[in-house]
């Protein structure tokens, strides 16, 4: 999980994809924390993709960095917990100005059941399992 969390962190984008109904949907997203030893996301709780999220928990992220690209394949878990948000946001301090640990939008999910595949044209392909 470490080494899928050091990966996101230095794509510094990454890409998102949920369902939203029979449509994928796929966003840019940039927070990734270690928490409790579980890998988690932030959103708010106001958008669409939290929406898609909790109607349906299946997602995939892919980032690119150096060459190399990973496939994040997970369900997602809400963490309605003012330390989990807190954690997220401390390391993430522009996003202060827009969500608190306490407010009603501040949402933080994270991944369980995942298979990360991180692989390039010019090596074998590693898989993690999470």
């Amino acid at each position: 999980m470490q080494e899928v969390y050091e990966f996101l962190k230095e794509c510094e984008t990454y890409y998102l994809a949920t369902i939203d109904g029979n449509q994928p949907r796929v966003r840019p997203f940039g927070t990734v924390d270690i928490f409790e030893d579980k890998l988690y996301i932030q959103t708010g709780k106001s958008k669409n993709v939290f929406k898609q999220m909790t109607e349906n928990p299946y997602i995939e992220i892919c980032g690119y960095k150096n060459g190399k690209w990973i496939r994040v394949s997970a369900e997602v878990e809400v963490d309605d917990s003012y330390e989990a948000k807190k954690h997220m946001l401390d390391n993430y301090p522009n996003l202060q100005d827009k969500y608190s640990p306490d407010d009603e939008n501040t949402q933080v999910l994270y991944l369980r059941n995942a298979t990360a595949v991180i692989s390039s044209f010019t090596e074998d392909d590693i898989t993690i399992k999470f």
